[in-house]
């Protein structure tokens, strides 16, 4: 796995779109992800800046 940095909120729902993820919806500052087949949910805050221990669990994620 590459070593993840600090990015925007933003590219990471990118990078989780690119992975095949898709975008259900927004609930306050978090976007809310999806992937077909998998029974886990994505929840991405939408902050100027992510650290690397907010991004992990979520790299990790089935798919």
């Amino acid at each position: 796995m590459a070593r993840l940095g600090n990015i925007p909120g933003k590219e990471a729902v990118k990078a989780f779109q690119n992975a095949g993820w898709s975008r259900l919806g927004q609930v306050a500052s978090h976007v809310v992800m999806v992937m077909p087949e998998v029974r886990v949910n994505l929840s991405i805050p939408q902050h100027k800046e992510l650290s690397v221990g907010t991004l992990r669990p979520s790299s990790e994620a089935p798919g």
